[in-house]
């Protein structure tokens, strides 16, 4: 089991940056890929950027180039950077785990971007 929490959201301007964080239970070295979902009202939850235990990230089209996802095994937390904020961002944020005995979520962040 691993319990994630999310940190970070709040209201931000357009054009504006915040950043994300989701710490975990345990160490996240054993954990395969951790990743960043969003959903916002009335629509699906979306995959915004995926970091694999390799290192290797993976960044939905809407992000590509305004965010950064990363990892710290010493804090066992992983981070979305975000940029260049739109009102399209807007959603709820949820941090997901994966590993060998299961997917995790965490219970999500709001982030409201104002136009």
């Amino acid at each position: 089991q691993v319990q994630l929490v999310e940190s970070g959201g709040g209201l931000v301007q357009t054009g504006g940056s915040l950043g994300l964080s989701c710490a975990a239970s345990k160490t996240i070295e054993s954990i395969n890929s951790m990743a960043w979902y969003r959903q916002a009202p009335g629509k699906q939850r979306e995959m915004v950027a995926l970091i694999f235990g390799s290192g290797n990230t993976v960044y939905a089209d809407s992000v590509k180039g305004r965010s950064t996802i990363s990892r710290d095994t010493a804090k066992n937390t992983m981070y979305l950077q975000m940029n260049s904020l739109k009102p399209e961002d807007t959603a709820v944020y949820y941090c997901n785990a994966q590993d060998r005995e299961g997917i995790y979520w965490g219970q999500g962040t709001q982030v409201t971007v104002s136009s």
